[in-house]
């Protein structure tokens, strides 16, 4: 793990750079992103890939890598905000210039398949980043979650620890499948990729960190094949504290009966030695929080995941 790297906050005027690193977004969604994000005071640059609308991934290999080469070096782009998720993000990884991203670190958020870069940012460039809501899978969507635009902002823009995150009015509640309590940095993202990278260079790190997983439309026994996977690489078993985000659409009737995703992770989760809280509102949920991967966190039964850690500093003057 490289030394923190905290990057400046977003401000009113501030351009930011709209990317797709991994799947292409639907061109009325992105156009509906576009307006909220200006309603907010934020200029907007959209990167090249932003104008493919079909296959499998927006553009070739070539086109994204340079996408993120262009907005991280440009000092005219405060921050970078992902389309979409989708598929991709991970082929892009041994074609990226790590000395580059952390010559020029700024605000990068997204969730999905970008948890592949996030773990690079943080592994091999030391820089926080977020993960959060996307141009075009959220902020182009409607109903627009108060919720989730409130709390992205707060957090993209504010210099002060995040504190205690809350549940959302109408969401779940989470809750400790074994309760503790930890400290350590937030790492993770979604568990399909995260187990993907396991055994290459960019597998996640977990020792002492406290592990964020979510997942969205796999069955119980794929999420129980994904977690084994993890436990037997050591990285549950290496974690100080695992926060499981709601795993949306992944209870099927179609499923074995008596088959639940809450059955699969209390036999896979519930006799692990340390802190497990479930039910986080982060991810493929309509209300969503937005976390900043890389700081300092800590969960405790009496006040759930609280980030005791700034993910945001006020730049040099002679920055940006």
């Amino acid at each position: 793990m490289k030394s923190l790297i905290k990057p400046r906050p977003l401000r009113q005027g501030d351009t930011i750079g709209l990317v797709a690193p991994a799947s292409p977004g639907k061109a009325e969604e992105l156009e509906q992103g576009v307006r909220w994000l200006q309603a907010q005071g934020f200029q907007v640059s959209l990167g090249k890939s932003a104008a493919y609308t079909d296959g499998i991934c927006a553009g070739d290999d070539a086109v994204r890598v340079d996408d993120l080469h262009t907005f991280f070096a440009d000092p005219s782009i405060a921050g970078i905000l992902c389309i979409r998720g989708g598929y991709g993000s991970m082929r892009l990884l041994p074609q990226l210039d790590y000395e580059l991203i952390k010559s020029h670190p700024k605000v990068f958020m997204g969730y999905s398949d970008i948890t592949a870069l996030h773990t690079v940012l943080q592994q091999q460039c030391g820089l926080v980043s977020f993960h959060g809501p996307m141009a075009a899978s959220d902020f182009g969507r409607e109903p627009l979650s108060d919720f989730t635009c409130k709390h992205s902002l707060r957090a993209l823009t504010s210099t002060n620890p995040l504190g205690e995150l809350p549940a959302p009015p109408a969401g779940a509640t989470p809750f400790f499948l074994v309760p503790g309590e930890a400290s350590g940095p937030l790492c993770g993202g979604n568990l399909s990729l995260i187990a993907a990278a396991l055994g290459t260079p960019y597998e996640l790190d977990t020792a002492g960190r406290i592990l964020c997983l979510e997942e969205v439309g796999e069955a119980p026994y794929r999420l129980d094949r994904l977690l084994t996977q993890l436990h037997l690489a050591g990285k549950l078993q290496a974690a100080a504290a695992i926060v499981m985000g709601v795993c949306s659409n992944c209870d099927s009737e179609e499923d074995p009966p008596g088959q639940r995703t809450a059955d699969v992770l209390r036999e896979r989760l519930g006799s692990l030695s340390k802190p497990v809280l479930c039910d986080v509102s982060f991810g493929h949920t309509p209300d969503k929080l937005t976390l900043p991967l890389g700081v300092q966190a800590t969960v405790s039964p009496r006040a759930g995941l609280v980030l005791t850690e700034a993910a945001l500093e006020e730049a040099p003057a002679n920055v940006y």
